[in-house]
């Protein structure tokens, strides 16, 4: 089996769009710390399980995204997309119900849409 790199324009986008996705969930799975330092959250009262949560979402988004990079196929791109777009959703929801609305998070959400939009936009032919 070959590693596959795409050359048309759009899969390339939604494949590097799957390539930093599989990069930020690395980082959650061995830097746990500074992914819910970036998040604003920390652990408390010497509990561990948090860091725990962080390296096991941090593997989850891993874990899609590259195996949306290693079958390069159509629908692997829409699962890395449409995870993106409703943790994007989720994102917003908070903004608007949990007074979370901070520049910080702003940044947040244009990283997680720009990660939705990229794989999205291929599968459904609008680049």
């Amino acid at each position: 089996m070959e590693f596959y790199i795409p050359t048309d324009t759009g899969e390339l986008l939604a494949f590097c769009a799957a390539l930093a996705a599989c990069l930020l969930g690395l980082v959650g799975l061995f830097a746990p710390r500074l992914s819910l330092k970036v998040n604003g959250l920390q652990s408390r009262d010497g509990s561990n399980e948090g860091y725990a949560a962080a390296r096991s979402l941090g593997g989850f988004h891993a874990g899609l995204a590259l195996c949306a990079v290693m079958v390069a196929q159509d629908w692997a791109y829409l699962a890395v997309g449409s995870a993106f777009a409703l943790a994007s959703f989720g994102r917003i929801l908070s903004m608007m119900s949990d007074a979370s609305f901070t520049l910080k998070s702003l940044g947040l959400l244009v990283v997680q849409l720009v990660l939705s939009l990229l794989p999205l936009a291929y599968v459904f032919g609008f680049v």
